[in-house]
């Protein structure tokens, strides 16, 4: 067994001595690649990644990961792409093409045409001198020392370092490009991710008939009228401009209950909680729920720029809001 562990280990220092050798050859061709594209998002084009085989897979990924930091991307498949889907190309587009040997036909095929639709190409291969440099206006080598493989035949330090390379690409665009947490929400709105960096406090909030709100003058039992209409668990005093001044719940009214029946007919003012914990509207949801969890509290007030109440987050709701 000691055999299989240390096979599997060789397997990482060769991938890893092949990312290394990558990361310190990079050079002013990585920085060319990344202008041109650069230079095409920003001109409303998109980033076409084409390969066949190892390559195209790891194309594929390649693409998704650009489209997912804000550069547009697409994989268009060789064979595919020479029976119509080089109609997926545009004015504008580039097209970088995925070979290590930069000699495979399938590829190869389509360059030419594409060229002649007026399409810029660059190659990303590990031999410079290879065929495919001939169709490419740059070509980025990604050489390296050996494959896992013990034939040096089956691609895996080779795939290895491609899909990092790509990743490099992908974040050094994301980063000169500006791209933001909040962007990066917006393009992935159905995950987790994104509605932790886009969805607002203002977006879960209860308002109008959902939110109870009464005056210091108030008694407890029409305080405790005006929670169970709202079906919330509290109630907010607020002053004549709807600003804040304190909240009364039901586990409030458990409290003072014990200590007679009496209370029903006090005013809320007189056993509110002062000064309580508050989110101003237009904050991340995901805040509230940080507050909620630390504080062990069910409910926070939300209030806009004046801190007038505007709104309650229920611990009950965000489930719902599929943020916990």
């Amino acid at each position: 067994m000691a055999g299989i562990i240390e096979r599997a280990r060789e397997v990482f220092d060769i991938e890893i001595g092949g990312l290394k050798t990558l990361r310190n050859n990079l050079g002013e061709d990585f920085i060319t690649l990344t202008e041109r594209c650069l230079a095409v998002v920003g001109n409303g084009g998109k980033i076409v990644i084409t390969g066949i085989g190892k390559s195209g897979y790891i194309g594929k990924k390649i693409a998704a990961t650009l489209s997912s930091v804000g550069s547009p991307s697409v994989f268009m498949h060789p064979v595919e792409a020479l029976h119509g889907d080089l109609g997926i190309l545009q004015q504008g587009d580039l097209v970088i093409a995925l070979s290590y040997s930069g000699e495979t036909e399938e590829l190869l095929g389509i360059l030419s045409p594409a060229k002649r639709l007026g399409i810029e190409i660059i190659g990303i291969t590990g031999s410079a001198h290879s065929s495919l440099s001939e169709y490419c206006s740059l070509i980025v080598e990604m050489a390296v020392p050996q494959e896992a493989c013990p034939f040096n035949l089956a691609p895996t330090a080779t795939t290895t370092a491609l899909l990092v390379l790509g990743d490099a690409l992908a974040m050094v665009l994301l980063q000169e490009r500006g791209f933001t947490k909040e962007n990066y929400g917006r393009l992935h709105p159905g995950g987790a991710i994104g509605r932790a960096v886009t969805m607002r406090i203002r977006d879960i909030m209860r308002t109008g008939e959902r939110l109870a709100l009464v005056s210091p003058e108030t008694t407890v039992k029409d305080t405790l009228l005006q929670i169970t209409s709202a079906r919330s668990g509290a109630a907010i005093v607020i002053d004549s401009e709807r600003h804040l001044l304190g909240i009364f719940t039901d586990g409030d009214f458990r409290r003072h209950v014990e200590h007679g029946i009496e209370v029903l007919s006090a005013e809320v003012a007189t056993v509110m909680v002062n000064n309580p914990i508050y989110v101003f509207e237009d904050s991340l949801a995901v805040e509230a729920l940080k507050i909620l969890e630390k504080r062990h509290i069910n409910a926070i007030i939300a209030v806009d720029a004046e801190k007038r109440v505007t709104g309650l987050v229920d611990v009950q709701d965000l489930p719902r809001c599929k943020l916990m």
